[in-house]
């Protein structure tokens, strides 16, 4: 009889896509079922993670913001379903900034009898193992590399041939939407505002490409059908609100270069393995999450007033760290990345590779 294990990552999109390699860890382990618990704006992604055998969707108090309240009926369809699923064991996967206790009480509270996380508080009886974020792993690395060291942790690593990269399952084929030939993806929305390139500067990226010779393809989400619409202009093919998360893998698969900032189809566009221009506010470290283990130009500066605030709205008139990143710029890091070179500056900024 196989073993459950829990993965959790309560987070986004990206988040949870970062996290693929330590689950795909977890379900190598022989006889070893995996159930990947998320939350719902990681719910699409967690659908195309190769290893999971089930994905439970809930929305955490103490991650999703707006935030649910923590009722007892709220928290009892967790402990409902963790209950009716016989979980043997959890390994928790969190950010730098988050703490894995509220799940891990949680999940003790229904059960399970062996939980792993990384955890810089006192965890009590609610962790058998755990990491102590400073101590046990360095604080800057890879976003993919902390979750490895918390499955590792638990018992659970890659096996020899998997070399860590991200990666999803069932990329459909996506030719009726993109038409013929080579074409680069220009992706100009951002769930978090200070993340996001100015839309003007997006279109003069557009048209800076197309007259370099490019094809271009605008994408973007239901809600930024404006947005990309203004992006596109008459000169690139806007495929605004109309690709789900595996029509958009497909798309970003079948792209020479993407252009996008520090957002979830970063780290799709990575998955499928597809080169970046990574237009990246320093509002987080890029050392943790720039687009992992894929050709990369990182645009922005990563030494701005923002740098590390974890702001959602830039507290910066101007927006200066990605306003400054002028449209040639862009153009000249998809050239180099068509080309297949990489600045010698993206390489120091983000030590992955």
């Amino acid at each position: 009889m196989s073993r459950r294990v829990l993965v959790a990552r309560l987070d986004s999109a990206g988040d949870v896509l970062v996290s693929g390699p330590a689950v795909r860890a977890v379900a190598a382990a022989p006889d070893t079922e995996v159930l990947l618990l998320c939350g719902p704006q990681g719910s699409a992604a967690a659908n195309l993670l190769p290893g999971v055998a089930e994905v439970f969707t809930w929305a955490s108090p103490w991650i999703v913001d707006p935030a649910p309240q923590a009722t007892p009926e709220h928290l009892g369809t967790l402990l409902d379903w963790v209950r009716a699923r016989d979980i043997d064991e959890a390994v928790i996967l969190t950010s730098f900034h988050q703490s894995p206790l509220p799940l891990a009480l949680l999940l003790r509270t229904a059960g399970v009898a062996k939980i792993s996380g990384a955890s810089v508080d006192y965890a009590g009886s609610l962790l058998d193992v755990r990491l102590k974020p400073g101590e046990d792993f360095p604080e800057d690395q890879p976003e993919a590399e902390r979750a490895l060291r918390i499955a590792a942790a638990a018992g659970y690593r890659l096996p020899a041939d998997d070399d860590g990269r991200l990666m999803v399952r069932g990329i459909p084929e996506v030719a009726d939407l993109v038409g013929d030939g080579p074409y680069v993806v220009v992706h100009p929305g951002a769930a978090v505002p200070a993340r996001a390139y100015p839309p003007l500067h997006n279109a003069a990226v557009v048209e800076l490409l197309t007259g370099a010779g490019y094809r271009v393809v605008v994408t973007g989400g239901p809600g930024e059908t404006d947005l990309t619409a203004t992006v596109a202009g008459v000169a690139g093919l806007d495929l605004g609100g109309r690709t789900d998360m595996p029509t958009l893998a497909g798309v970003l698969a079948g792209a020479s270069c993407v252009v996008v900032g520090n957002t979830g189809p970063a780290h799709l566009a990575a998955a499928v393995g597809t080169p970046i221009v990574s237009l990246f506010s320093p509002v987080v470290p890029a050392v943790r999450w720039a687009p992992y283990k894929v050709p990369l130009e990182l645009l922005g500066d990563q030494n701005a007033r923002c740098r590390n605030s974890r702001a959602r709205v830039c507290p910066v008139p101007g927006h200066p760290c990605l306003a400054g990143v002028n449209p040639e710029q862009v153009l000249e890091a998809v050239v180099r990345l068509t080309t297949g070179v990489t600045s010698l500056r993206t390489r120091r900024e983000t030590r992955n590779g």
